[in-house]
């Protein structure tokens, strides 16, 4: 196995204590410099938070909330830490969000993920990710160029264009979406042009359902995802194992109950929430509204550092019932008024009549009680203000997917 460097393949201890030692200059980093922080985190002891219990007592930043907050606060909402001059790009993404990329070398952390995926020091890397408003193309970009390789700078579209391109110029692999990457391999084999050595791809930004990966792998092409965010740059990424997402070595990964901060245990399914250590922008405990779930064990390739299973949809489960939202986070606080609750799901559906219904499914040893039932019945009304249901199941019945609030409704 080749590494890019030794830290992916020191102890977990070693990362974690380094990660740990960092964080307290981070929060006071961005306590003083992020006006955003400096308020959401007023009374912190910076030096205070060095563990992961410590670390979970403080605030969630909710990545959806960012357009209200830079609404509000233009242009970065207050989160960034220098002045605009000190960054070296500025990005747009839908929203408007706008994000930041620093001056130092691969900010977007994407060297490694190249590297995993196979790409060396003097190739060339056709890089279809957008160039325009939004980060990827820019981030991929440098860090091909930090890794030694030279860069293509396609963008998307004009497939015939860009066909005949890659025949020209021969390049050792492709980075972008998937989808776009079947595009083109259907219009060179529809154009009778061999691209066989264009035999490697880094993707992300989308879905790679297994059966794409088997298409494009019996097109010639080995497929490698990492996963990334516009704020945040990559998170996770595929080695050569190709058994889960191996976390980027310098941010601080949590997997959270959608709705509130708190940790979920090993393997269940949880909320992404990463923490940065960039001063430039710092994000504190930043709830990326993405669900997955950790790996047990370290990978099969001999990188150290947690796996994750990948994307698993999305966190943000609030519906609307009886023309009231109802949002997981209070959902969570049904479940802390009732201690002897384990787990709880929201399942929302139509009565008999047409009429919406929740019921509280909840995970109860020994099978519940009246008493139980009519007290849960009596929170979720003070907490929702909607008359709910509730229904008793055994510990450990309920599915391991994230989900706080299932909406079965259908609208067809």
């Amino acid at each position: 196995m080749e590494y890019f460097d030794q830290l992916e393949t020191r102890a977990p201890a070693d990362r974690e204590r380094d990660l740990f030692a960092k964080l307290p200059g981070q929060i006071e980093n961005a306590q003083k410099n992020a006006p955003y922080f400096r308020d959401l985190l007023k009374g912190v002891a910076a030096k205070e938070i060095g563990s992961r219990e410590a670390l979970a007592r403080l605030p969630l930043t909710y990545k959806e909330d960012l357009i209200e907050v830079q609404k509000k606060n233009r242009p970065f909402g207050g989160l960034l830490a220098v002045p605009v001059g000190q960054v070296a790009r500025v990005f747009c993404s839908p929203g408007p969000i706008y994000e930041v990329e620093g001056r130092r070398k691969d900010y977007g952390r994407f060297v490694r993920p190249l590297y995993a995926a196979g790409f060396r020091s003097g190739e060339l890397i056709y890089n279809t990710f957008s160039y325009h408003f939004t980060p990827a193309g820019l981030l991929v970009d440098s860090a091909a160029r930090d890794l030694g390789c030279a860069v293509f700078p396609a963008g998307v579209g004009q497939t015939e264009l860009q066909v005949s391109t890659i025949a020209d110029l021969r390049p050792n692999g492709y980075v972008g979406t998937p989808s776009f990457l079947k595009i083109i391999l259907e219009k060179a084999s529809e154009m009778g042009v061999d691209i066989s050595f264009m035999s490697k791809a880094l993707v992300g930004a989308e879905a790679l359902p297994p059966s794409l990966r088997a298409e494009l792998k019996q097109k010639g092409v080995q497929v490698f995802q990492c996963y990334a965010t516009a704020d945040l740059g990559v998170i996770a990424y595929e080695s050569e194992a190709l058994e889960g997402m191996i976390l980027a070595e310098d941010i601080i990964v949590e997997l959270v109950r959608p709705g509130t901060g708190d940790p979920v245990a090993e393997g269940e399914v949880g909320e992404i929430v990463v923490t940065t250590l960039t001063p430039e922008y710092p994000l504190i405990r930043f709830a990326t509204g993405d669900l997955s779930a950790v790996l047990p064990g370290p990978s099969p390739c001999g990188r150290t550092h947690t796996r994750i299973k990948g994307w698993m949809g999305r966190a943000n489960q609030t519906t609307k019932v009886k023309a009231m939202f109802v949002h997981p986070s209070q959902v969570a606080e049904v479940l802390k008024h009732h201690a002897g609750i384990l787990k709880g799901r929201l399942v929302v559906d139509r009565d008999a009549s047409g009429q919406d219904r929740m019921t509280l499914h909840s995970e109860v040893a020994g099978g519940g009680s009246a008493a139980l039932a009519e007290a849960v019945i009596h929170t979720l009304r003070d907490v929702c203000k909607l008359r709910g249901e509730v229904k008793f199941v055994a510990p450990g019945s309920l599915p391991n997917d994230g989900k706080v609030i299932d909406d079965i409704r259908k609208y067809d």
